[in-house]
Order: C-alpha cells, then structure tokens, then sequence
C-alpha cells in the first residue's frame, strides 16, 4: 500500500463517516423489502411512486451516505483539506439527511404530501450543509490535484441536483407539476448518476487504485481531460434536451463513451497492479467495470426503443455504483480504523486484512451479483422478484455485519492503554471538532 501524501493531523473524528457508513446498508435493506412488496409492472414505471422511493432509498440512503460519508474522511486525509467544523457539520446533517429519506420515502409511498414537503426541506438542508462546507475547504486547496479538481466538479453538479430534487419533491408534495417537470426530473437523474458520482468515482480512483492496490498511476491526458470532458458531455446533453432533443443521442453515446474508457482503464491498471493479490474488492471493481460498459451504452441507445429498457439501463448503472461502493467499504473502513488506532499510538492491532471475514464477504459478494442479474431477469420473467429481492436483502445484511465488525474491533482496542503516548502530537480526538 502506497501511504504517500496521507495527512493525520487534518484527519476528523472517526465517529463522522462511520454514522453515515453503519447507516448505508440499513437502506439498502429497506429498498430491499419495498421491492418483495412491490411488483414488475410497477418498478417498470419510473415515474411510479414506488419506482421514486425504492430507487432514492438506494440513490440516496444507500449511495449518498457511504459517499459523503468517505469525502469527510478523505478530504482531510488525502487531500489535506481541512472541512470547516467537519464534526458538527455531519452532526446536523446526518439526522436531516436520515429523517429526510425516511420522509420522503413515506410520504411517496403512503400519499402523505406534509411528509413529501417535509423530507424536501429536510434533504435540501442536510446535502447543501455538508456539500457547500467541503467545497469551503476545497476552495483553500494550493495543490490541486487531479482527484481535487473531479471531487470539485461532481460536488458543483450535486448542488444542482439537489436543488433540481427539491423542486421535484416539492411539486410531489402540492400536486402540481410544470411543463418541465419530466426534463428537470430527466436532468436530476442524469446528473445524479454521470456528473456526481460518476466524476466523484473518477476522482477517487485516481488517488485509490495506486494507494490500495499498488496499481500504476493514471496517465496525464486522463487525469487533465476525462472530468472536463465528461462535464462538456452533461452540458452538451441538457442543451441538446432542451433546444433539440431528437440529437441529445450525440451527446449519450459522447458520455457512454468516456465512462467506458474509464472502466476499461480501471480493468487494465488493476491488471498492471505490483501486487496481483486477490480479494473481494478486486471483484467489486471489476464488476463495476462491466455494468459501467454495459449500462452506458444501453442507456445511450434506449432511445432507439422508446425507453422500454429503462429499467435494465438503471439496474446496470445501480450496479456500477452499488460495486464501487461496496468494494470500497470494504477497504475504507478497515484502513480508516488501522489509521485512527496508529495515530493515537496503538501498534498492535489486526491488519486492515484482518478486520473483516474474507469467506463472508465473498459471499456477499456473489449475493450481490445474482441480485443485480436477477432483477434483470425479473425484468422479463417477474415471477423471480421476490426471489431476487431477498437475496438483495441477505446480501445488504451480511455487508451490514462485514462492516461492523471493524468498528467493534476500533471500540474494544479504544479502552486498552496504547503503545506510545501521543499526546504531544495534534492528533483529533472525539468532540474536538
């Protein structure tokens, strides 16, 4: 592992991204349970109210949590930026983001508009609050790296989208829509998926790959152009929907394109790795890798066939998403307990390889994968949701299980004296921040 360019002193409070990380799964399963409830004709309408709270309960519940919950570890950590007031940022918008999805996911599903307009107001608070505190902290960058400029680029589109999502909620929960309501909601989801965590994955993995994987680094033309390039890509696709939307197909298969590079560069510099050791990780973005190629070039050509296969398109891109975040939970929540233990001066402590059970995430793993397959099964043979569902579930409770772990193994060495005193060194303790 290439530790260079790490920053303890800048490192928060490990209790702020384990609140959002514990919390990710638990939607995960619930996105789960409202799918075995649900049905294939319903989940094949996008603009169902079932379809709008399964997919942000994993969109955001799922997704939004680990992602902001990795940026207020690796903003400081990686890039040295120092978030103002990190900790009590995430303490206030950790329980709006939470009371917000569960709102919002309620009010959807049960029709109740004070809850709709509630989780609106809720969401808006809680992503804008912790959004625009990161982008403070990245606006006193000096050395702005490939990573920084990506990690920039997907936080500006995020404030776009959860103003477009506040709109949209907010129409829900007074039962009036515009004119443009299927365009901002089209926008909403495109930028969601492309322009935040698409770039925010980019950015990460220019950094990550070569520091946990021991893989080569990325080349200059991808590292200076690609998020610039995807970016002209996302504006090119909204003028095109708004001004002549019979050629916004140019500018789909112009980002299915690059995001395709981007997987097949992920696949060939984890070939190229010094260290070709396997692990369930390594699995994870691999799979990403082809449910990237495969979702943004189905999602490109859906036009050609009315939209009909918008769903698998969306289970495709899911599960790009879905593998990343899986994959790097796995490594970032081990790495962050052997790092925070290490700064207070505990030496003896289990490896990063140590902390979870490699046999138990290995199975989550291959739960994962025949859930995402099998909801696209479904997708033609519906009798095989509910089979499929639960296997979703298992597989978010066993991550749930695989990821507690670590944090049980952090609070029992916490209570035992450490090797070395390090009270000399400006080291973040719990309430410091």
């Amino acid at each position: 592992m290439d530790l260079n360019g790490l920053s303890a002193d800048q490192a928060p409070p490990i209790s702020v991204p384990f609140r959002f990380f514990l919390t990710a799964p638990l939607f995960g399963i619930l996105a789960g349970i409202l799918i075995l409830s649900s049905d294939v004709i319903t989940l094949s309408n996008r603009f169902s109210m079932e379809s709008i709270a399964i997919t942000h309960a994993i969109t955001i519940g799922f997704l939004g949590f680990v992602m902001l919950g990795a940026l207020t570890q690796m903003l400081p950590v990686l890039a040295g930026v120092k978030v103002p007031k990190v900790g009590i940022v995430s303490k206030i918008s950790y329980p709006f983001l939470f009371l917000g999805t569960i709102f919002m996911i309620i009010g959807l599903m049960k029709n109740y508009s004070i809850l709709t307009l509630i989780s609106s107001v809720l969401l808006g608070v809680g992503f804008l609050v912790l959004t625009i505190s990161m982008l403070i902290g990245l606006s006193k960058v000096t050395n702005v790296t490939a990573s920084v400029r990506a990690i920039i680029t997907s936080l500006f589109f995020s404030i776009f989208i959860v103003l477009m999502g506040v709109y949209l909620l907010f129409s829900h929960g007074i039962n009036i829509f515009s004119s443009l309501h299927v365009v901002i909601a089209n926008v909403h989801s495109v930028w969601a998926v492309f322009g935040f965590a698409g770039l925010l994955i980019i950015g990460v993995a220019f950094h990550v790959l070569p520091m946990f994987y021991v893989a080569p680094r990325f080349k200059h033309f991808c590292k200076t152009k690609v998020t610039l390039i995807v970016s002209v890509g996302l504006v090119l696709w909204l003028l095109l929907n708004l001004l002549a939307d019979s050629y916004s197909i140019i500018a789909k298969i112009w980002i299915a394109v690059f995001f395709w590079a981007f997987a097949t560069t992920v696949w060939k510099k984890l070939n190229e790795r010094r260290r070709p050791i396997v692990d369930v990780t390594i699995w994870y973005w691999r799979s990403s890798a082809v449910f990237m190629t495969l979702g943004a070039f189905a999602w490109a050509l859906n036009d050609l066939y009315d939209s009909v296969y918008i769903v698998v398109v969306s289970i495709l891109i899911g599960g790009f998403i879905l593998s990343i975040m899986m994959g790097m939970l796995y490594k970032i929540i081990p790495f962050l307990v052997w790092f925070h233990l290490n700064a207070r001066g505990y030496m003896s402590t289990p490896t990063i390889t140590e902390m979870i059970d490699k046999r138990l995430a290995k199975i989550q793993f291959v739960f994962f994968i025949v859930s995402m397959v099998g909801f696209i099964v479904s997708f033609f043979i519906p009798t095989f949701l509910p089979l499929f569902a639960s296997t979703f579930i298992v597989s978010m409770l066993i991550l749930e299980y695989n990821i507690i772990s670590p944090v049980l193994i952090y609070a029992r060495i916490i209570k035992t004296k450490p090797d070395f005193d390090m009270s000399l060194f400006s080291i973040p303790i719990e309430g410091n921040q």
